[in-house]
């Protein structure tokens, strides 16, 4: 048992710490390298791959990012154990380009090794406390999904990309059953004891990370060029809409919102499952997407934008939209009409897009975006997610 308690105190402030913040800057990095997977693999295939990866990338960062809700930063112990994961992950996002080729391996054993590590050190860190039963039971899961990332580094084709998906379908989808195991039952959410405030900031972390990657890509592309022409100009302003887009849909007022109502939630750990690390797998996902697709749109804004440009581009924003629908339905029990209406407008508009100008995708984008915006705003504060 720890000689001092490692938990953190809840003193009702959101209080997310220095070492917090540093820890994400190797999954802005991984952000960064799953975009350009993306683009350099936009294919089906390549897509599936792309979101395989996003899904180890987002389980090794949202565990941990919740672990650190209950365990206490400041505690040099803790610490350490955040800066062996940002060593494991720098590694594994290195490794993100050749992952289904020759880094299968370094990935899954990346993946195993942080999973695995992570929850056997908070088995040990609540040890005696309230919490020492349901890191027991993390920790069984832990061990069949970090065997079955290990498998899947080992395995060829798309057998690896099965068994990585399975891995992150068990690691994120165990908590609907309470984790339960054998002998040591099942978990109910209201026992997480979750500080809801700082769950929501630090969920709203990472989206600000993903949407940070297309301003890194306008701006990187912008130094590409000696001179600008007026279809440039207008792909960078577009792209840049785009993502002011993206932003304001989240942050206008629905992140805000969606804080208070988890920090006053009854239940803020069923809350924080299913609106916090559930819901927020489409959006960010859309947001990595929509940035792959500007640095398409960016490269030839004035040729037909083809079908990887088309469907990356509105595809992505379709699935941003449908992920912060589901967002909005797991906290407010409520399901958008704007938001139905926008995928739908967004998926029939891919096949026209095709055969458009780049330029043209990226304004069908801001098209369907824009719906969910003036929808959002037409509405009264106390009603906008309702």
């Amino acid at each position: 048992m720890p000689a001092v308690s490692l938990l953190r105190a809840r003193t009702g402030l959101r209080g997310v710490t220095n070492i917090e913040v540093f820890f994400d800057l190797v999954y802005a990095f991984a952000v960064t390298q799953l975009s350009h997977y993306l683009l350099d693999n936009a294919t089906v295939d390549g897509v599936i791959q792309a979101a395989v990866l996003f899904g180890m990338v987002w389980t090794i960062w949202a565990s941990t990012a919740y672990l650190v809700n209950w365990l206490d930063p400041n505690q040099l112990p803790v610490r350490r154990l955040l800066l062996a994961v940002m060593f494991v992950g720098l590694i594994s996002s290195a490794a993100i380009p050749q992952a289904f080729v020759s880094t299968g391996l370094v990935i899954g054993f990346s993946y195993a090794a942080v999973q695995i590590g992570r929850n056997l050190f908070a088995v040990y860190a609540t040890r005696h406390e309230a919490l020492e039963r349901n890191f027991e039971r993390y920790f069984v899961w832990s061990l069949l999904g970090g065997s079955l990332a290990i498998v899947g580094g080992l395995a060829q084709g798309h057998l690896r990309e099965a068994l990585w998906a399975l891995a992150v379908a068990l690691d994120l989808f165990s908590a609907a059953v309470g984790y339960w195991v054998p002998g040591l039952g099942r978990t109910a959410t209201r026992e997480w004891n979750v500080d809801g405030a700082h769950a929501a900031e630090r969920i709203q972390a990472f989206v600000m990370i993903a949407l940070g990657e297309s301003i890194v890509i306008i701006g990187a592309s912008l130094t590409g060029f000696k001179g600008l022409h007026f279809s440039e100009v207008m792909a960078y302003l577009l792209a840049f809409v785009t993502t002011v887009t993206l932003w304001w849909v989240y942050f206008d007022r629905s992140a805000a919102f969606a804080a208070r109502a988890l920090a006053s939630s009854a239940d803020p750990g069923r809350l924080a499952r299913s609106a916090f690390y559930w819901a927020q797998v489409p959006m960010v996902a859309g947001i990595i997407a929509v940035a792959a697709g500007d640095r398409l749109l960016l490269i030839r804004p004035t040729q037909s934008a083809g079908i990887a440009t088309a469907s990356i581009l509105l595809g992505g924003s379709a699935i941003f939209i449908a992920g912060h629908a589901l967002f909005k339905l797991a906290i407010w029990h409520h399901v958008s009409r704007s938001h139905i209406a926008a995928i739908i407008l967004l998926v029939l508009l891919i096949p026209i897009a095709v055969f458009l100008p780049g330029l043209a995708a990226a304004a069908f984008a801001i098209v369907g975006l824009g719906v969910v915006v003036a929808a959002m705003r037409r509405q009264e504060p106390a009603a906008v997610l309702q």
